[in-house]
């Protein structure tokens, strides 16, 4: 069995493989898991011993099939919680991040089938994420960031890529939430800043926000 930790490095690495296929350096899980690169180093030593990674000094660290799986369940594990959270307990979206880290590491494999067969099997958690299925599959859904979109272009709000606590809490006092239908309506290039329409409201976002709102078309 892994501890809490072994599965927050596998989950870290899984994530970070997603934009880097020569995999993960040791510093990058130091900084996303907030500890030092010694410590990393040492626990690098222990999951290649488990054969969870595949890990060689100075050389990028990746999963083996075995340690996917396992990151793959615990992701499926935490956005399920998420749903639950959200959906039946009425907790806001900027509220169970923390909350679901602590959830997904329950070992009980009929609980998270029953509360995936109770969510009536839900493909994805409030920030838009994709939920893995139980044979650690991931659907792909095609979508670009609001600030690809030109003038008049529009769509459905459906993966918010900042899911901090502050970046949500924004979104949500201007009533920007997941299937909201997005309309450019205005291009500042000066600073690149957007005028969107939804939902009969309009509202005047940076670049940077534009960036972390993923919308399908």
């Amino acid at each position: 069995m892994n501890s809490f930790t072994e599965e927050n490095y596998l989950k870290a690495i899984y994530k970070f493989s997603l934009t880097h296929k020569k995999g993960a350096s040791t510093n990058s899980i130091a900084k996303a898991l907030n500890t030092k690169a010694s410590s990393v180093t040492d626990m690098l030593k222990k999951l290649a011993l488990k054969n969870l990674i595949n890990y060689k000094k100075y050389y990028g660290v990746t999963l083996t099939s075995k340690g996917k799986q396992i990151a793959l369940s615990i992701i499926r594990n935490h956005r399920l919680w998420e749903v639950f959270l959200v959906d039946k307990l009425n907790f806001n979206w900027d509220e169970v991040h923390e909350l679901a880290e602590e959830l997904e590491h329950i070992k009980s494999e009929k609980l998270i089938t029953n509360l995936d067969a109770f969510l009536n099997f839900p493909t994805l958690d409030p920030h838009g994420d994709p939920i893995p299925t139980k044979n650690g599959k991931i659907k792909n859904i095609k979508m670009i960031d609001l600030s690809q979109f030109k003038i008049n272009q529009e769509g459905v709000f459906i993966h918010v890529k900042d899911s901090s606590d502050k970046f949500l809490k924004y979104l949500s006092k201007n009533n920007l939430e997941i299937g909201v239908k997005i309309k450019v309506i205005e291009m500042e290039s000066f600073d690149n800043s957007f005028k969107i329409a939804y939902n009969n409201q309009q509202l005047i976002i940076s670049e940077n926000v534009a960036k972390n709102l993923y919308i399908k078309n």
